[in-house]
Formats: C-alpha cells, sequence, structure tokens
C-alpha cells in the first residue's frame, strides 16, 4: 500500500504591516540606495556609472511620501508610508493600483530589511539611455509633474531675466521622452 503525502497550499507570503514615517524619507532613501551602490550593484554590467544616487521631489502625498529615486541601475516612484490615504499593507511581490491625477498606476510592493515596506512603479530600467544625472534628474522632475499634474515641492534654480517658465510637461510628452522620441 502507497500512502499518499499531501502537500500543503502555498500559504500567501506574510505581511509586514508599514510603520508611517513622520518625516521625509530623502535623506534616509539616498543613504540607503548608496550603501547598496557601493556593496552589491557597484560591478554589475547592467549600471550607468554616470549617474549616482539622489532621491528627487519627496512630498506628502494625501498624508503619505511620493517621490523618485535614481540609482545607476533604476529610477523609480516610490511610495513610502505617512500614515495616509494611499497607502495599503500588501504582501512584498504583489501589485496594487492607484489613482492618481495622470491616472491609475500599478505599484509593485516590496520589504527591504533596511527601508522597511514599500511600494514602486519603475519609470526607466534599465537607465542605460540617460546620459547624465541633469537627464536623469529632468526625467524624475517631468515625471513627478505629469503623475501629480503639478510642480514638485524641491528647490528650483532661478530663471535668468527675460527667459519665460516652461510649460508642464503632458502625459503624453513625459512617455514619448522616455521612449527616446521629441515632439
Amino acid at each position: 500500500m502507497t500512502e499518499r503525502i499531501r502537500t500543503p497550499a502555498l500559504a500567501p507570503p506574510p505581511i509586514r504591516p508599514a510603520v508611517p514615517r513622520d518625516e521625509d524619507p530623502t535623506a534616509f532613501l539616498e543613504a540607503h540606495y548608496r550603501q547598496v551602490w557601493q556593496t552589491r550593484m557597484h560591478d554589475l554590467p547592467f549600471v550607468n556609472a554616470a549617474l549616482s544616487v539622489e532621491a528627487v521631489g519627496f512630498a506628502s502625498c494625501q498624508g503619505d511620501w511620493l517621490g523618485v529615486v535614481i540609482t545607476p541601475w533604476f529610477l523609480n516612484l516610490l511610495l513610502i508610508s505617512g500614515g495616509g490615504q494611499l497607502w495599503g499593507d500588501i504582501p512584498a511581490g504583489e501589485r496594487r493600483y492607484l489613482n492618481l491625477p495622470c491616472g491609475t498606476l500599478q505599484f509593485i510592493a516590496d520589504d527591504d530589511p533596511d527601508i522597511g515596506p514599500y511600494q514602486y512603479c519603475p519609470l526607466i530600467a534599465p537607465v542605460s539611455g540617460l546620459a547624465d544625472m541633469a537627464q536623469a534628474r529632468q526625467a524624475a522632475d517631468d515625471a513627478l509633474k505629469t503623475i501629480l499634474g503639478q510642480t514638485v515641492n524641491a528647490p528650483q534654480p532661478t530663471a535668468a531675466p527675460g527667459t519665460e517658465e516652461k510649460p508642464p510637461v503632458s502625459r503624453r510628452a513625459f512617455f514619448r521622452r522616455l521612449a527616446g522620441k521629441r515632439d
């Protein structure tokens, strides 16, 4: 007589609830991703050595933190819990959809031992098409303006006298730039 061994159904991944951050996560995220760059990613062939790590435009959005992280291997929109309305705890690897001023965007949950639970929306990966940090910052700024439908609360250089401010970037123009096309 053969005995059947039953394997239990796979349990869903555990959810570690996010601890809301009261303060802007910019410095914390930059320090974390700089360490990742120096210790684990530095010698990989797909990184863009012309780029460094920078968190751009993190601001409170409906009580949570939304901004872009630039690294030599990706440019991602990150959502960090601030105890607001955008955040929802889901297992790492799961996806959720958020309605933002630009429309609905898909975010992927992750849980880093140092950062804790966070969710991200990939914008550009790999970043080999970005020539330098100025271009990466411009892509991040354009993404935030498009996604939030407003200007970013980040220091902006003052325009020279007699120059005009650029109009907001349309969603279509932003995605055309990402594809390497000009309007």
